[in-house]
């Protein structure tokens, strides 16, 4: 579509309102606002408009004026609740010293449109401007009450510390990556995004949700808001907040129940472990008989483990390994004497079980020597010695109370 075209006929074009989902309450909350223009009757998508290079930027900031005009102006005039969620790139923002924006909104507010009612969305690949004069731009439109939001966020995992910098209000995520085969790789992204909204402060939007398994993905790893066609498509006006094309509560509750069901199968599989060493604790007869007292595990243990060893409160392996291989037990002295104090949650969880006097079982995680997906079950034999049982991936594989996390 000619640009020109699109700016000599502004009257054909209109707003969007894509709707955003609380996690909180189940309904709508706000809405992204999405340009489309009037062809005949057809409502076509600006996206190509505002995404190509070749297109001046004063044409998009004309066109992304009168989008924001015409959206305001529509929630003021159908009395909708919630936040507007707009979308601008950095350049067009600190043209003017970012003023061209304040003025249209300070115009609204007295109308009675409120500034704390705008999510400014800003993406990740617009860090790559002058990112000193951006992140002081940002700031001063917080001073307005401003909301701050930074799209496509894990693109470029070098950011993540210009993202703690700017402390942005929400961070927003693509579930579409979830549709490949990259989903394990992209939860440990997930993961470490997670942690730093915590500590930011920020909360977590996942957008482009298009099915249930997204909705799912979405909701277990801390979305506080939910966008996508499954949920709600983009209108000419905002909706009633509870006009969302499926039942979030519903849905909601279902991934509720099957949480509590895995939660609860990873719980009884460590109670039963547990008991199963209790059966041989009264065996134990101190470290220098560790290896003897590892041995008597294989057996029960042949299913579910591939690797044993026993450890010190302070780290030490006082035991071999036993590890299997094939269909047969084996013995590896040689790493007797190392020290594992250095391993993440390793002196937490030791502390852990000598309060409460019982076993554990951790998150999965890749094993450093294998590189499969393992989890460990640990238990105290006494307050200084403690049995670290490895389960294998094939049985983990075979268990999805195990596999899932």
């Amino acid at each position: 579509m000619d640009p020109l075209y699109i700016l000599e006929n502004m009257d054909k074009v209109k707003p969007a309102f894509q709707p955003i989902i609380s996690a909180v309450n189940h309904s709508i909350s706000g809405y992204e606002v999405l340009g489309r223009f009037d062809e005949g009757g057809e409502l076509k998508s600006l996206g190509e408009f505002f995404h190509d290079v070749d297109v001046p930027d004063d044409f998009k900031a004309e066109v992304d004026r009168h989008l924001l005009e015409s959206a305001i102006a529509t929630m003021i005039e159908t009395g909708a609740p919630g936040s507007l969620f707009i979308n601008r790139n950095a350049k067009q923002l600190m043209v003017n010293n970012g003023e061209d924006l304040l003025h249209t909104l300070h115009a609204f507010k007295e109308k009675g449109f409120p500034m704390e009612r705008i999510v400014l969305e800003i993406t990740e690949h617009d860090f790559d401007e002058d990112f000193d004069v951006l992140s002081h731009l940002l700031r001063y439109y917080k001073t307005y009450g401003i909301q701050i939001a930074v799209d496509h966020v894990g693109a470029k995992s070098s950011n993540i510390d210009r993202i703690r910098q700017l402390q942005p209000h929400i961070l927003k995520i693509d579930t579409s990556i979830t549709r490949n085969n990259q989903t394990d790789i992209y939860e440990d992204v997930i993961y470490s995004l997670a942690l730093l909204a915590r500590r930011i402060g920020a909360k977590l939007a996942y957008e482009n949700i298009e099915d249930k398994h997204q909705l799912y993905f979405a909701w277990k790893h801390g979305g506080h808001y939910y966008q996508g066609f499954y949920l709600a498509r983009p209108q000419a006006a905002p909706v009633p907040s509870d006009s969302v094309a499926v039942n979030v509560r519903e849905n909601v509750q279902e991934f509720v129940r099957r949480e509590k069901e895995l939660v609860e199968g990873r719980y009884t599989f460590a109670r039963l472990c547990e008991e199963k060493v209790k059966k041989l604790q009264p065996t134990w007869q101190g470290p220098e008989q560790a290896d003897a007292f590892i041995a008597t595990l294989t057996e029960p243990f042949d299913e579910e483990s591939f690797r044993m060893y026993i450890c010190r409160s302070d780290g030490e392996q006082v035991s071999s390994n036993f590890r299997k291989r094939g269909e047969q037990w084996e013995i590896e002295p040689l790493v007797k004497g190392a020290n594992w104090s250095f391993r993440p949650y390793f002196l937490e969880n030791i502390m852990h079980m000598k309060t409460w006097h019982r076993g554990m079982l951790s998150d999965t995680y890749s094993d450093i020597e294998t590189g499969e997906t393992v989890r460990t079950f640990s238990y105290p034999l006494s307050d200084e010695y403690f049995l670290y049982i490895d389960i294998g991936y094939s049985f983990i594989f075979e268990n999805d109370f195990l596999f899932m996390q």
